[in-house]
């Protein structure tokens, strides 16, 4: 059984037992939450589309830990010119594992 979820603007693929990184979710580690967006659910070969959601449906997930990401470097710059600009960016994330999909 697989479901698609929506979360921090993305969708995801999901099984149970899996583990993942998703933008970042207030809770402590260990801690359960549910993701209640749930665009589609698959079991073998039949398929649940929402419209644009399910109702009813939910994936429930544990906490695993929270972190963030490798730096992304930007560098600008303008030839001739004389302008350089060097920037950084480390993105936070929440690693959760899937304990359940109910639809």
């Amino acid at each position: 059984m697989y479901a698609v979820i929506k979360t921090g603007g993305k969708q995801y693929r999901v099984t149970e037992g899996e583990t993942l990184k998703i933008e970042s979710v207030a809770g402590d580690i260990g801690s359960a939450i549910v993701l209640d967006q749930v665009l589609m659910v698959g079991t073998g070969d039949k398929v649940n589309v929402g419209k644009p959601l399910l109702s009813g449906a939910s994936v429930k997930a544990t906490i695993v830990a929270n972190g963030r990401h490798d730096k992304v470097k930007i560098f600008k710059m303008r030839r001739r010119k004389h302008y350089q600009k060097h920037q950084g960016h480390r993105q936070n994330y929440t690693e959760i594992r899937i304990d359940g999909i109910s639809a």
